[in-house]
């Protein structure tokens, strides 16, 4: 059996980040993964010699001073990114079926606000009313200032991201494209609080970048800081089982017969799936009830493009289109009649690239009943299994009806296609470990605010969670969930101090 001061479950981007902040100070740590690749939603796979992106599909906030710089240069990865900056007049385009309008989001909020004007010239006022909420309601977060205070003010948690909007203005299509970038967090009309709205855009509109060659650069340069501090990392080790004494994680057990102790273990698995795991649980029945109750986001099925070579043109930035105006709160509620009704497409860049794109990649959304029929098989590099013949009908029929919706808007896509490849809520439940494949961790309710929000201290006393399903998703939101969850063991302030000190030095 190894022993370490820190055994983390999960290379996520939580697990990894907590795996440095820990091995910075001092701790003895690793990190267990199930498969072949690490770090979770950062994983990237290659297809016909082009590389795409499972989940980074740009990150915000990256400018010098800008609060994920200010994380990442912390964590001695941010001068070896390889990054293209996105087009600062329109990095998000938001597009409907019934509108030949191509309205952009801006970087900057000065230039965002411009930008607008140039299509709602009488809307000044309500644009401007909207950059003031979204900055105040992102200084009521301390830590995603990088400053010291409590986690949040409850306040934010009462009021909907649709019922903000639509006070704004009466301008339906105004409300529309503002929301319009809400597949970045999976935004339901009658539950997404404003607060996950304003978290999740705010950092885009301050700078948007697109990572060269995919987000899998990230993973690397983290572990090869884990390593620069001591600290291991072990794939192919896939915890099965956790076990307690005394109301305390003894140690785990992966698949392959390997056994972890250690003082602390931290949890980078969806605390649902994380449950399973512990067998006879100290744990009491209404927090384990409380933790599988809560909603996870809806999932997602990508279709991933590779053009031939100099055929599509290639644009820095990206499409999220509508049907229908009245489809941007609403499009998770499809029919297979209508679906999809909406989509976000991204293109990939690499190093040296032409005018022309290699790749894209077009997400929608898809809930998890539609291939139920299938749940009880896996297939990943790691462990391989063939589906069936129904699957792969299932995925070609709803690739082409994809296709079919973005040939609306590129009229000629198809001509440049050299290959078409597909992922349903499976291949994210296999590889990324999510619930039933739910693209961004817990969903937040403003209906139930406080029910989806899990504390990184759990009941065990020596067992933490960090990652997605916490606090915020994405790069910064799991960042920051990082931070929040090794301040159970430095302190909170300490922490802070630390990352400040670190930017101030230069």
């Amino acid at each position: 059996m190894k022993t370490y001061d820190v055994v983390i479950i999960g290379s996520g981007l939580g697990g990894l980040v907590s795996a440095l902040i820990l091995a910075k100070e001092g701790y003895r740590v690793c990190v267990l993964e199930k498969n072949q690749q690490f770090g979770g939603n950062l994983q990237t796979f290659s297809r016909n010699k082009t590389i795409f992106d499972t989940g980074v599909h740009y990150i915000g906030g990256l400018e010098k001073g800008q609060n994920l710089h200010s994380l990442f240069h912390f964590l001695g990865i941010m001068k070896d990114l390889n990054l293209k900056k996105m087009d600062e007049d329109g990095f998000d385009i938001i597009t409907f079926d019934d509108d030949p309008n191509e309205y952009p989001q801006a970087q900057s909020y000065s230039n965002f606000k411009a930008q607008l004007l140039n299509y709602f010239p009488e809307e000044a006022q309500a644009i401007e009313a909207y950059c003031d909420k979204m900055a105040s309601v992102c200084d009521k977060f301390p830590l995603y200032n990088l400053k010291k205070g409590a986690p949040y003010d409850l306040s934010v948690f009462q009021e909907s991201a649709k019922e903000v909007i639509d006070k704004l203005t009466k301008n339906e299509t105004l409300k529309a494209v503002l929301a319009g970038s809400n597949y970045l967090y999976a935004g339901e009309g009658n539950k997404t609080p404003f607060y996950v709205h304003a978290l999740s855009i705010n950092s885009y509109i301050k700078s948007a970048y697109r990572c060269v060659n995919g987000g899998s650069q990230i993973t690397k340069l983290l572990i090869k800081q884990i390593k620069a501090f001591g600290g291991d990392v072990f794939k192919h080790h896939e915890v099965l089982k956790i076990t307690t004494k005394n109301k305390s994680v003894h140690n785990v057990i992966c698949t392959n017969g390997s056994e972890f102790s250690g003082n602390t273990f931290i949890s980078n698995i969806e605390p649902k799936l994380t449950l399973k795991m512990i067998g006879d649980s100290p744990l009491k029945k209404a927090y384990i009830n409380r933790i599988n109750t809560i909603e996870n986001t809806i999932a997602a099925f990508s279709v991933y493009i590779v053009f031939k070579p100099h055929t599509f043109k290639y644009f820095n930035k990206n499409y999220y289109h509508f049907k229908s105006k009245e489809c941007v709160w609403n499009s998770h509620n499809y029919t297979q009649e209508t679906w999809p009704e909406g989509y976000m497409i991204s293109l990939g860049v690499k190093k040296n690239a032409s005018e022309f794109a290699e790749n894209m990649t077009v997400m929608t959304y898809m809930r998890y009943d539609e291939v139920k029929p299938w749940e009880h098989t896996t297939n990943t590099v790691a462990k391989k299994n063939d589906r069936g013949e129904t699957y792969e009908a299932f995925k070609q029929q709803k690739t082409e009806k994809v296709l079919d919706e973005i040939e609306k808007k590129f009229p000629n896509i198809r001509s440049c296609i050299q290959e078409v490849y597909a992922s349903t809520p499976l291949s994210y439940r296999d590889y990324i470990g999510s619930h039933n494949g739910g693209m961004y961790g817990y969903a937040k309710d403003v209906n139930k605010p406080m029910q989806a929000i899990v504390s990184p201290k759990t009941k065990i006393d020596n067992l933490l969670f960090t990652g997605q399903s916490l606090n915020m998703h994405g790069i910064l939101g799991v960042t920051i969930g990082a931070v929040i969850t090794c301040s159970q063991l430095l302190g909170m302030d300490y922490l802070v101090d630390k990352i400040v000190a670190a930017n101030q030095k230069t």
